[in-house]
């Protein structure tokens, strides 16, 4: 039986992050993965690949929708096959470069390729081999739904993972869930040409942003060609020749729409049944996620765990990699750091993108009994003039008080690289005086920030440019 301080099971982002950590502190560890390959979801069927396929879909929209005067210009052919070996080959070249060879210079760490089970509180069981530490760290991730609809396994369907491997664009394509996911990848299906509709349960897509940034968003997918339909319940599937009809009751009444594939992008439930967590005495939810505290200590004071397998919220890759950081600094020299979730922004790389970081209005309003928040178009924005995209929606909000920056919710293009201002604001605790002291680039996108504060104080209609 092999020793060690510190045993990692899980093979992603937070699971990476702790063996980084542990190594600099001279810990002697394993990484134990039997999931997806090295790198998690986010280099192998997330962040990367699907970025790359959003952008393909971007650059093809963009060419047919410029709205340039006097540039003729057109997408003479797509060979989508292309564009998805192109995507998976870069997939290799990330997962060789930022996973294997880092794993590689870790002198600290082993790595051990196998199922972990535990069958003690400090001792866990890979294949016929028993390793144990005096820690654990788990990170094994989480696994997409497959909700109960009758016919869906005979018909069959496509995850987010297979959906990514695929190397014929659908003629038409049912999404089932808009969520991030589903939000996504309908809009880089529908720019490659396939007819997408998207099946919601409920009655907004994308609930968690502010209702008029959902609305939004909803009407532009609308204009794109985009088939929305919202408070409907799908309850079976059944196979049509090369086509899966796909039945859903819609405000009491059946109705059923056919498409040559169906995708799923209703969430994901955490990667806990094979670990026998009940023999490490660690506690999961109703979700089967872990439970852990501040600290992303589980029920098990020796074990933590954190990204997709934990009741957290806010499941990111960024957000997995710092937990993975901090929970092993934690378990390995008894600090106590914590993630401050609040200041932990989010994009959805839809185009235009959603992006926010800190309160709704719906939670200031729960916490205070009121909300003090502004909303700004994108029309009264210089450079979103410039470039054509005024679609877009900007809105803050601040304590009524101190008129410290709470929220910020923005939908824009590159509303995600926006946000890491907000990001900065919110966690330094910065206020609306802050924003009107700052002398942001004109003409850019991330002048919305400013504009967005400074409508606390003044008519921006009645302002020049140069603010």
């Amino acid at each position: 039986m092999k020793k060690y301080d510190l045993i990692i099971i899980g093979g992603g982002a937070g699971a990476f992050a702790a063996a980084i950590k542990a190594n600099e502190l001279g810990a002697k560890a394993v990484m134990i993965n039997d999931g997806l390959p090295l790198g998690g979801t986010c280099v192998n069927v997330g962040c990367v690949p699907s970025k790359k396929l959003l952008w393909a879909g971007e650059i093809v929209h963009l060419v047919k929708n410029h709205n340039i005067s006097g540039i003729d210009i057109e997408v003479k052919n797509i060979d989508f096959s292309k564009v998805v070996e192109e995507e998976l080959a870069l997939v290799d070249k990330m997962r060789e470069e930022k996973y294997q060879k880092v794993l590689e210079n870790m002198e600290n760490v082993e790595f051990v390729q196998g199922k972990a089970k535990f069958i003690s509180k400090n001792e866990v069981k890979v294949g016929e081999e028993v390793l144990s530490a005096d820690k654990f760290i788990i990170a094994v991730g989480s696994t997409a739904n497959v909700p109960h609809i009758e016919g869906i396994k005979e018909a069959g369907y496509l995850t987010h993972i297979e959906v990514l491997r695929i190397k014929k664009l659908p003629r038409s394509i049912v999404i089932v869930g808009a969520g991030p996911v589903g939000l996504e990848f309908s809009q880089m299906f529908s720019r490659f040409g396939s007819q997408v509709t998207v099946l919601q349960r409920g009655p907004s897509i994308f609930p968690h942003t502010e209702p008029e940034i959902s609305r939004q968003l909803y009407n532009i997918l609308s204009e794109e060609g985009i088939s929305i339909k919202t408070n409907v319940q799908v309850k079976r599937v059944e196979k049509s020749g090369n086509e899966k009809k796909i039945f859903f009751d819609a405000e009491g009444r059946e109705e059923y729409i056919e498409a040559e594939e169906i995708m799923l992008a209703a969430g994901k439930t955490p990667n806990t049944s094979f670990l026998s967590l009940d023999k490490a005495g660690v506690d999961i939810d109703s979700k089967q996620a872990i439970v852990v505290n501040e600290y992303l200590q589980t029920s098990n004071e020796n074990i933590y765990a954190v990204g997709d397998v934990i009741n957290m919220p806010l499941r990111l890759e960024t957000t997995a990699g710092y937990e993975g950081t901090i929970a092993s600094e934690n378990v390995l020299t008894d600090s106590r750091r914590t993630v401050d979730y609040n200041s932990v922004p989010y994009t959805i790389f839809t185009d235009p993108q959603i992006a926010g970081v800190g309160l709704t209005e719906e939670m200031q309003m729960k916490d205070m009994g009121t909300c003090a928040c502004r909303t700004v178009a994108f029309k009264s924005m210089p450079k979103a003039i410039i470039m054509g995209r005024t679609e877009g929606l900007i809105k803050m909000i601040v304590h009524p008080k101190t008129q410290q920056i709470l929220g910020v919710h923005i939908l824009s293009p590159f509303a995600g690289d926006i946000i890491a201002q907000a990001m900065i604001l919110i966690k330094n605790k910065n206020t609306i005086d802050d924003i009107l002291n700052s002398l942001p680039v004109f003409p850019t996108l991330s002048e919305a920030i400013k504009i967005a504060a400074l409508s606390f104080k003044k008519d921006i209609t009645k302002l020049s440019c140069c603010i």
